[in-house]
């Protein structure tokens, strides 16, 4: 498994836009080949940060799969416009868990 970690400011008055947007676009996800599934959590110290964490089987069903495919074409239409800048994205994988 593959967690993606999308790290994001939201242009200030947008984030309950955001939050929805996000929230409209879980079928879009759920669509995906290899998507497992998605939260989103929002910066305390800074509300205007926000981080996606999304779980994918493999690094490829996000990045050959989900990121060439008209899903995430139908993901940047809903939430692009609330962005300060480009999302910030890695990718990891468990090590060590509790």
């Amino acid at each position: 498994m593959v967690l993606e970690i999308a790290d994001m400011e939201i242009k200030p008055g947008l984030e309950q836009e955001f939050e929805q947007a996000v929230q409209a676009s879980l079928p879009i996800f759920r669509k995906a080949p290899g998507f497992i599934d998605l939260s989103l959590q929002r910066g305390i110290e800074n509300p205007a940060r926000y981080r996606v964490l999304l779980r994918w089987k493999t690094l490829e069903d996000h990045t050959e799969g989900f990121r060439k495919s008209e899903g995430f074409q139908q993901w940047r239409q809903l939430v692009g416009h609330c962005f300060v800048d480009a999302p910030h994205v890695d990718h990891s994988v468990c090590v060590v868990q509790s």
